[in-house]
């Protein structure tokens, strides 16, 4: 019986596959088995198990209620012909919770050092919290899904320990698919630890909804790494947007864009996300290889904002960015936040479309606790921020991220450092910067 213990551990050492397993009567390990294809409409409660590889095979849609669990170690490709999107449909769920030693991943089903972005779609959830556009609002990127409802503790699921790789394609002009696209979901929703690298589109939109998330990071993203629309109001606390120089696309790409709607009207609920120890780190070019880069916080149309202890670093055209009268008013008027932030640019730290305004926002900024440095990045005093795939963002010595007052946001825990990172990084163990040389 040893000796057939010994063995067990050998194979499953040589196969190096999270399920490999002893099955309970000691035969011996379970053998991954062969991928199997995810596919059409699922309507009944499923499992993806960790002992094979999925494959996300066109649109896969759970819908009549259904919840999706996926195992801790589960990998879902996307079909390379018929490229794959889950979408949860309202009134069903996602239950994917890896852990920080076995996360789940949905990645490109090309094998390493071939991937590229817009391999797949991405992951969309809808719920049935408000919006601004109603309650009937149909979801881009060619889904012909609807997301939105009265029901702001909606609970579409839990996702813990996730990577999204390699997403995002385009149903037609400005009708995408996200890594991950959230219509309308609930703050009876779990979103903790996920990152998406490598999205086509956006790594995270938020349509409306309520939802709460920690421990976000989007990496190497082509659009905008966080986008707010149509009434979002939930809060997010340490979250991390990291460009690469070498990829982004044609729009102009910005580490935070929101706006109430498109149109910028007032309507209600008005978009007003609440953040709290976010590290926006731009391309530190000013004119990137690829993509034109922009902003790390872009407020626009008609939007309200509370945004406080972040970093904003290495964007080439400004820090913070206020457009539009309805927004800057917001924040003249606190109804919007921006407190104890450091900001620093390649270019100006302020910048508005409404004439004078910058002068008087930096003014306002400094006053309440933000620190503005100069054109070099270094100044802020990161450990390795530019080290594309074995970054390290924790503050170094005597970096101002470790200073200063510290502003209370809603739904926040308390720090004493600004940015994403005290002295700990939530990102060991499950995160991966080189996502193209990983072997699955």
């Amino acid at each position: 019986m040893k000796n057939l213990r010994l063995a067990t551990l050998l194979i499953c050492g040589v196969l190096a596959f999270s399920s490999c397993r002893k099955n309970s009567d000691d035969e011996g390990p379970v053998v991954p088995q062969e991928p199997e294809t995810l596919t059409g409409i699922i309507t009944a409660n499923k499992t993806l198990t960790a002992d094979r590889v999925w494959i996300m095979k066109g649109y896969v849609f759970v819908n009549n209620n259904a919840t999706l669990t996926v195992e801790p170690g589960t990998v879902i490709k996307g079909d390379l012909a018929d490229k794959g999107a889950l979408i949860i449909e309202r009134g069903s769920k996602l239950i994917a919770n890896g852990t920080a030693s076995n996360p789940i991943v949905f990645t490109s089903g090309k094998p390493a050092g071939e991937r590229a972005p817009g391999d797949w779609g991405g992951i969309v959830i809808l719920g049935k919290a408000k919006t601004n556009k109603g309650t009937e609002v149909k979801i881009e990127g060619g889904i012909d899904k609807f997301y939105g409802g009265d029901d702001d503790a909606d609970n579409s699921g839990s996702l813990k320990f996730v990577r999204i790789e390699y997403a995002g394609i385009s149903a037609f002009q400005n009708s995408e698919i996200n890594g991950l696209t959230l219509g309308a979901v609930g703050n009876g929703t779990t979103l903790e630890n996920i990152q998406v690298s490598y999205a086509n589109d956006d790594a995270y939109e938020f349509f409306g909804g309520t939802v709460n998330a920690k421990n976000l990071i989007a990496f190497a993203t082509a659009d905008d790494d966080y986008d707010f629309d149509f009434g979002y109001s939930g809060s997010i606390q340490f979250a991390v947007s990291l460009r690469n120089p070498k990829f982004g696309d044609i729009d102009q790409n910005n580490g935070i864009e929101c706006d109430n709607n498109g149109e910028g009207t007032v309507s209600s609920p008005t978009t007003h996300p609440k953040l709290s120890n976010f590290t926006l780190i731009g391309p530190n070019s000013a004119t990137p290889e690829k993509g034109v880069i922009g902003f790390g916080n872009r407020w626009r149309r008609s939007t309200n904002f509370t945004f406080n202890n972040s970093i904003i670093m290495a964007w080439p055209k400004a820090g913070f960015s206020i457009e539009s009268a309805n927004s800057l008013a917001a924040y003249t008027a606190n109804v919007s936040q921006f407190k104890n932030n450091i900001v620093q640019a390649l270019a100006k730290p302020y910048s508005s479309d409404v004439a004078d305004a910058a002068l008087a926002m930096q003014v306002k900024a400094e006053a309440e606790g933000n620190v503005t440095l100069g054109a070099d990045p270094a100044e802020v005093k990161l450990t390795s921020p530019f080290t594309y795939t074995a970054p390290n963002l924790l503050p170094a010595a005597g970096s101002p991220a470790l200073q200063g007052t510290f502003a209370a946001t809603t739904g926040a825990t308390a720090t004493t450092y600004r940015g994403a990172f005290g002295t700990t990084d939530w990102t060991t163990g499950w995160a991966n910067w080189d996502p193209n040389n990983k072997a699955y």
